[in-house]
């Protein structure tokens, strides 16, 4: 095996890993094999049980991956018709998230993979996402990331498993947080981000113009506090004027509200191409997107127009895929143990923190945890 190769090496065996992912809201585990294929794959949500508070509530969080983790791999095995023997490893999320899920999900694993001799696999949940792309087409290095979630948003150059480095960054909110907090502001349901991608299809954009933040600046990070506090101003100035805070306004808001992300992602990415252009060359290249908010249709649109205009190839998971789950893990687990056949991550413990690119300056602090992904 050769550990510094950026591509997995042919094997004659067809690798099988076990994936685990409880670094957030959702209870997710999978069965995967090196051949692209998803043998069983079960997500339980918890959107019921945070629904009321209108975010995560971590405490609640744990309990909860704590109740269901272990039916749900024992059901996710029947399904795949896999015994833990038939593993050739098994994969947790370690970071980075919500310390209690995360320990829930990596003590399972590592009991599992003792009990059955397998080697553990410590995966970034952060790389699951990255690399997700690769578990249903073929993509080769390098290629350049969009990585959009609740609680990240960056820009990577992703060179092999393993070999990312930070092009951009939020400063402050991720995107899905902007979008979360902007439903729970209006009034919508949680989770945040489809409710307002839905009001937004009814609503006019042009209605209240909001700003778009670091627009035309130099670099590729982002920035969305300032969006999210336009966003209440603009529904405080309705509720003022009108009494209230009717459908009409909600929808019209969140047109602008998408629209303007929009244009502020397209604004950076195009930073963040030509930055990427600067050390690969003119020819054509890949481009990524991943993570939650990668399911926004309208935004997936805005980006492959990027995309088209320079000369790079879109590449996005489906749908399902995009949000967490146990897939992203499992794949991520097997490419790493693809190139390194001997690893075996027991000692590791949790990580709430836990950058990709790990050699990159905190752009929000960093404290005794590491600096903020």
């Amino acid at each position: 095996m050769q550990a510094n190769s950026n591509e997995p090496v042919e094997l004659q065996k067809n690798l099988l890993v076990l994936g685990i992912e409880t670094s957030c809201d959702e209870t997710a585990v999978a069965v995967v094999d090196s051949h692209r294929n998803i043998l069983a794959h079960s997500v339980l949500s918890q959107v019921d049980d945070h629904a009321e508070y209108g975010g995560v509530v971590p405490e609640i969080a744990a309990r909860q991956h704590i109740s269901s983790l272990d039916h749900l791999i024992r059901r996710t095995m029947a399904e795949a018709n896999k015994n833990f023997s038939d593993l050739d490893a098994v994969a947790a999320t370690t970071g980075p998230g919500l310390v209690g899920g995360l320990m829930v999900g990596v003590m399972t694993a590592k009991a599992i993979a003792a009990a059955s001799g397998k080697p553990f696999i410590a995966v970034n949940h952060l790389e699951g996402h990255a690399l997700t792309a690769r578990l249903v087409e073929e993509i080769s290095f390098p290629y350049l990331l969009l990585l959009m979630s609740g609680g990240h948003c960056q820009l990577l150059a992703t060179y092999g498993v393993g070999q990312y480095e930070r092009l951009g960054s939020t400063i402050d909110d991720a995107a899905g947080e902007a979008f979360d907090k902007t439903a729970k502001l209006l009034g919508l349901s949680y989770p945040g981000g489809p409710a307002v991608e839905r009001a937004a299809r009814e609503g006019d954009a042009n209605r209240f113009p909001l700003p778009t933040p670091l627009l035309g600046r130099p670099g590729c990070d982002f920035s969305f506090s300032g969006l999210k506090t336009a966003v209440r101003r603009t529904a405080e100035a309705c509720v003022a004027e009108r009494g209230a805070l009717y459908p009409t306004d909600r929808a019209d808001i969140c047109a602008s509200f998408q629209t303007v992300m929009g244009r502020c992602i397209t604004d950076r990415l195009q930073h963040a191409i030509d930055a990427f252009r600067a050390k690969t060359g003119d020819g054509p290249l890949p481009l990524v997107v991943a993570g939650g908010v990668a399911a926004n249709l309208y935004l997936r649109e805005q980006i492959k127009s990027v995309a088209r205009e320079n000369n790079m190839s879109f590449h996005a998971p489906p749908l399902a895929l995009c949000t967490d789950n146990g897939a992203m893990i499992a794949w991520a687990g097997l490419e790493r143990f693809s190139l390194d056949a001997s690893i075996n991550d027991q000692e590791k413990a949790p990580r709430p923190r836990w950058p990709l690119d790990e050699n990159a300056l905190p752009k929000v602090g960093a404290g005794r945890k590491g600096p903020k992904a």
